[in-house]
């Protein structure tokens, strides 16, 4: 048996925002086909030279890519959803941290996310909720 379920999509997000996600979207989902040291070697050359984004980029590349894809939007969309986000986010010259982990309490499940500022963007979970297995992150404005 399904449990119904309504996907929130974002509303407001400008025409070339979308445009743009729609560019990042094909990458996105092909890059999620990699496995996982080769997408983090691919992603360590993606974000050289990048600045790390700040809150609203992320939230706002992540608004962008549900609000351009459903698959994104889903509950099982998180890789193309935080692929193309990071992917977006780079087209201005930023990068948000990307990452992949699991949950800490049971049952056991795979996610990956953006983070910003060292928080998860917009996961509604808290701050700890995951344990991070990898980290993509763009050299810090301190000159890291």
């Amino acid at each position: 048996m399904t449990t119904p379920s309504a996907l929130e999509r974002p509303t407001g997000v400008p025409f070339a925002r979308r445009l743009a996600a729609r560019l990042v979207l094909p990458p996105a989902l092909a890059l999620s086909l990699l496995p996982p040291r080769r997408l983090r070697a691919v992603l360590h050359l993606t974000c050289r030279g990048a600045t790390p984004a700040t809150a609203a980029q992320a939230k706002n590349a992540r608004d962008a890519m549900c609000a351009v894809s459903l698959r994104c939007a889903g509950p099982k969309g998180c890789l193309p959803r935080s692929l193309g986000a990071a992917l977006l986010c780079r087209l201005g010259g930023s990068w948000p941290s990307w990452c992949t982990g699991v949950r800490v309490v049971p049952p056991f499940t795979a996610h990956a996310w953006i983070e910003a500022d060292g928080r998860p963007v917009d996961e509604g979970v808290p701050d700890d909720y995951f344990t991070r297995l990898i980290t993509v992150a763009a050299a810090s404005r301190s000159g890291r």
